[in-house]
């Protein structure tokens, strides 16, 4: 089976994307799947065109796109995308949409078809630091989730896909004071962990189980 993954370029003045990095050192077979692995543009239009060519070009079983989400210290399984950019900076094509919808023909958010639970429920009882996230907000990030999401609904209803937000490296972090970082051996862990309980579990249904959140 193939898994396309992807990461982002570095974006918003920072030398490195850990989500890129990271791709970049996972094996590339893992369990059931080979990986085929994909760097983006941090860039709302460049990251969706190049995307759609390369899941065209693949036909992937499963999508996980990876993402950088500063400030968070465990890492993040997003449940949900919504139909909305409103960008707080501009991306790397100095573009920034505020209230914009992403598909005029797409529902008003779109939910992960990755098993989040079960794969939170795993990563939990190995002590992992693993989150379900129930905003991936409105920035590229949100952006290529829901444009995945997109995909499958329109395109390819075979596909599974869903996001992962990261957090920055300890380097990222020497001059931000109080800021969460966590190291690469441990982020990388996790996503291969996760890929492997994916893998075991094709085919059948996510775990009900406490994951929600108050904040």
């Amino acid at each position: 089976m193939k898994l396309l993954i992807t990461g982002f370029e570095p974006f918003g003045g920072e030398s490195i994307n850990p989500s890129w990095e990271l791709v970049k050192k996972l094996d590339y077979k893992i369990g059931n799947f080979t990986l085929e692995k994909l760097e983006l543009p941090t860039s709302f239009e460049g990251s969706s065109s190049i995307l759609f060519k390369k899941v065209m070009e693949v036909n992937p079983d499963y999508i996980i796109n990876i993402g950088q989400a500063g400030g968070r210290s465990k890492v993040s399984i997003e449940r949900v995308a919504i139909n909305i950019d409103d960008a707080p900076i501009p991306d790397n094509s100095n573009y920034q949409p505020i209230d914009q919808t992403i598909k005029t023909d797409g529902e008003n958010a779109y939910f992960s078809t990755l098993p989040i639970k079960l794969i939170y429920s795993e990563l939990k009882k190995e002590n992992l630091p693993i989150e379900i996230s129930n905003t991936a907000g409105t920035f590229v990030c949100n952006h290529i989730m829901y444009e995945a999401l997109y995909i499958k609904d329109k395109i390819h209803p075979n596909i599974k896909t869903g996001f992962v937000h990261i957090p920055y490296l300890p380097e990222q972090v020497e001059n931000k004071k109080e800021i969460a970082s966590m190291d690469m051996t441990k982020m990388l862990k996790v996503v291969t962990e996760m890929i492997l309980i994916i893998s075991r579990n094709i085919g059948k249904n996510d775990k009900k189980v406490i994951g929600g959140s108050i904040d």
